[in-house]
């Protein structure tokens, strides 16, 4: 495994996470002068920070605990609980959750990256970490966006630049358009011979490969908009083409450091291990999730679930003995609780023999050190599969098998104990290959797939917006949010309202469908 460990610069990126704290106010969320970079200052530094905060905020890892597990992973069925708090199993409007993700990522993220574009701006010896941060930023960007729809965009981050303390919120159509036209240049400025780009954790200053996550990234966005705007889909999908990632070598994942404690652990590992409560315990797989690994032979099912772990609520000590793989092997359903109503009260489920026995992630996917997988060759494989299937644009077949080989031999990358070979792998490739009368379901369903296995049930949901894949069976739990149908976005924040009423009123009375969880985005409106 690749070894980019983020404590080559902790001292730096702790003193930059800590610097700014955590707010909800909107102007502050908007600048942090104090943190902005002098005339002597190495923005190298940055960009490690600007990196991990897209990881999960410093704050106990709240916009991952809230909006990539307890919502997007329980709504997307790759994961289930009875916790009473994981409101996304439920279908629930938790406005403080919801909210979590717009809150921490503003205040870590966007202003980070927008101080190293900004900073490094018409300066030719900055010129590489530049077009980085311009691929970064629209990255981050583009999940807020997908999160929200209509966002701050133009105007938010840079204050300290522009002394705009309550940024507009741009529609999603343009900021689609501009994200895309700024990665393009992006890729294309990067200078091979020019500044070496020393702060970078995840593909270590590789500029090749910088390159290809650009065009990586560009086939995401673009296959985004293909319910929209087909024409401008297909003219940006058309330039990754042949540039895009060539194998999981190129995969972008940050691994994490075990030392630096909250600030530099693994988001999802902490949450999962129980640090804020019993999630050890109680968040398990999904049956739909297991099922279907189970129904398509899936060696991954042998690999990456477990059970008889944890045996014991309040215990956070894991049992040496637990069943990694075999028919044991069983997901927990979602929709259900600890209640007393037959309704939903999970002993009651025929599935139910003790929670012990419901399957979890594999130990080495939730260690403190795991990797925070932000974008995988086999996801880039199964876009450009899509795309040979909707325009003719190459081999749909052999994009697929790529990917479906792919997801299974990255595994390896989580540890040893999860690898599968690459014969294995090229064996269960061919025996299940695209069926073509019924392409487009063929790859949602392993796009999804290979999404839960990564952790990132963001990029399950997103894709399942646009896709309508996999064919989920909504849950119907008392009091639900959405008349029992899977929710479409995150309402914007209460807290707008006061600190940026005029722009909060205009694009929340925007949305499609309303400011609800039942609400669209642009690209997501038919």
């Amino acid at each position: 495994m690749k070894k980019y460990i983020i404590h080559k610069l902790y001292v730096t990126v702790l003193a930059c996470l800590f610097a700014a704290g955590c707010t909800s106010d909107f102007d502050e969320i908007n600048t942090d002068p104090t943190a902005s970079p002098g005339s002597g200052f190495n923005p190298n530094y940055l960009l490690t920070t600007a990196q991990l905060a897209y990881t999960g905020s410093n704050d106990f890892a709240y916009d991952t605990w809230r909006a990539n597990l307890i919502y997007s992973a329980t709504m997307m069925q790759g994961m289930a609980t009875v916790v009473s708090y994981w409101a996304g199993d439920k279908y629930q409007n938790n406005p403080g959750y919801t909210s979590a993700y717009w809150e921490r990522a503003y205040d870590e993220q966007i202003k980070r990256i927008v101080d190293i574009v900004e900073f490094t701006r018409d300066k030719p010896e900055y010129n590489n970490i530049h077009q980085v941060g311009r691929i970064w930023r629209a990255m981050a960007f583009q999940r807020i966006s997908d999160l929200y729809g209509d966002i701050p965009y133009t105007e938010a981050g840079g204050a300290y630049y522009t002394g705009i303390l309550y940024p507009k919120f741009d529609s999603q159509q343009s900021i689609y358009t501009d994200i895309l036209k700024e990665v393009d240049e992006a890729i294309n400025a990067i200078n091979p011979s020019g500044d070496a780009v020393t702060g970078d954790v995840v593909f270590n200053g590789d500029l090749a490969k910088w390159r290809r996550f650009g065009y990586s990234l560009m086939l995401r966005m673009a296959m985004r908009l293909t319910k929209v705007d087909e024409t401008l889909a297909r003219s940006y999908v058309e330039r990754a083409i042949g540039n895009t990632m060539e194998g999981n070598g190129d995969n972008a994942f940050l691994l994490h450091d075990e030392s630096g404690g909250r600030a530099t652990q693994n988001r999802n590992s902490q949450v999962l291990l129980g640090d804020g409560g019993q999630e050890n315990y109680y968040v398990k797989w999904s049956d739909t999730f297991i099922d279907f690994l189970r129904q398509h032979e899936d060696p991954r099912l042998d690999k990456i679930a477990v059970n008889n772990i944890y045996m014991s609520e309040g215990s956070k000590e894991q049992n040496p003995g637990y069943i990694v793989g075999g028919a044991s092997q069983k997901g927990m359903p979602n929709g259900k609780d600890l209640s007393n109503n037959p309704l939903y009260r999970i002993n009651d489920d025929p599935s139910y023999t003790g929670f012990p026995d419901y399957s979890s992630p594999h130990p080495q996917m939730i260690t403190r050190n795991a990797p925070t997988f932000i974008f995988t060759y086999a996801e880039s494989e199964f876009l450009l599969a899509e795309a040979a299937v909707r325009w003719g644009l190459g081999n749909a077949a052999e994009h697929y098998k790529n990917g479906l080989k792919a997801s299974l031999t990255f595994l390896s990358q989580w540890g040893n104990a999860l690898a599968i070979s690459d014969g294995d792998a090229e064996m269960y490739a061919s025996a299940h290959p695209l069926n073509m009368a019924n392409a487009l379901n063929d790859i949602g369903n392993q796009y999804w797939a290979n999404a839960c296995t990564s952790f990132n049930f963001y990029e399950a949901w997103f894709n399942w917006r646009r896709t309508g894949v996999p064919a989920l069976t909504p849950v119907n739990y008392i009091n639900n949010a959405t008349n029992a149908t899977i929710p479409r976005r995150f309402p914007y924040p209460i807290a707008e309202e006061n600190t940026n009423p005029e722009n909060y009123r205009a694009a929340s009375g925007a949305v499609i469908g309303g400011d609800l969880l039942t609400g669209r985005v642009w690209w997501d409106s038919e």
